[in-house]
């Protein structure tokens, strides 16, 4: 630490202390506003997948139901096509999504499918359940721990429907080629209007966190940057304009204490204070000499 004469602390080192404590507040509070709201857009970011994903499964089911499954309605009657089905459709979509994308999935949980693999796990029919129990509730949304890392998932409530119950209501009226496929113990039982299952999607969340982690770093980093430059304008700016005039003014005091009558005049430069100050010490200065001389040439 640099100090000035009789132990007391430099200009410089004051202003500098005061630049880094209001830094170090203002950077805390920008920091923590920038902080929350690049979590809110990382958030935002999360959902608008999971709801793009949801979409495109719903476009997957709507393109199979319109103009899939009326080019395969004749072969269904001698061996079911799976290809016909939306749901089916829309998971094997996904699927080849998952591959390339193993953090991202989607799901047609049912309680009670004919495809075994769309079976609901135990959050998964908590989710059901929770749709069952709360008729008015169309969407639901949530985060969940996986072995790919913490997910962000957004389900929608699947319900029987009449062309559903054409399959599923009971084994007995269901197609023949339906219970060759997959058998007559699983998929039945469906009641219209009763939600039977959910689509979820899930998508990753640390990819999202880590880009925000990035852009607060970049940012923290460009703060810092701005701050140490402006430290260094602001330190060379009092250095040429206050410090070194006076110092170089204490310096001609120091000489003109001790009688060295060739100590020069304070030449004004820097500041308009400064300058101001220059002036009045070079007047005080002639008028020492004269009031000097006066009482030499005193008999």
């Amino acid at each position: 630490m640099v100090f000035a004469g009789g132990g007391r602390m430099s200009l410089l080192l004051r202003v500098n202390i005061a630049l880094i404590v209001v830094f170090a507040l203002g950077a805390t509070l920008t920091g923590l506003a920038c902080r929350a709201l690049l979590e809110r857009n990382a958030e935002h970011e999360i959902r608008a997948e999971a709801e793009l994903m949801m979409d495109s499964a719903l476009a997957a089911r709507d393109y199979t139901a319109s103009e899939i499954a009326p080019l395969l309605h004749a072969q269904m009657q001698s061996q079911f096509l799976p290809q016909s089905v939306p749901a089916y459709a829309a998971t094997e979509h996904f699927l080849r999504l998952h591959a390339n994308r193993p953090d991202y999935a989607y799901q047609e949980a049912t309680l009670n499918p004919t495809n075994l693999r769309d079976r609901a796990t135990d959050w998964q029919a908590d989710i059901i359940q929770r749709f069952r129990n709360k008729p008015g509730e169309h969407e639901i949304t949530g985060e969940r721990d996986t072995p790919m890392g913490r997910s962000m998932y957004l389900a929608k409530p699947i319900r029987a429907e009449e062309p559903c119950l054409e399959c599923h209501s009971t084994a007995a009226v269901a197609p023949p080629t339906v219970i060759a496929r997959y058998g007559s113990n699983n998929g039945f039982g469906w009641q219209l209007g009763d939600v039977v299952g959910a689509q979820v999607v899930s998508v990753p969340i640390a990819s999202a966190e880590a880009r925000a982690s990035g852009a607060f770093r970049a940012f923290l980093a460009s703060l810092i940057a701005v701050f140490v430059a402006l430290l260094i304008v602001v330190n060379l700016v009092l250095y040429l304009l206050v410090v070194q005039p006076v110092r170089r003014m204490a310096q001609i005091a120091d000489r003109v204490s001790v009688g060295d009558a060739s100590a020069p005049e304070f030449a004004a430069r820097g500041g308009a204070e400064v300058a101001a100050l220059g002036a009045a010490f070079n007047r005080m200065r002639r008028s020492l000499d004269k009031a000097l001389k006066l009482l030499e040439a005193r008999p």
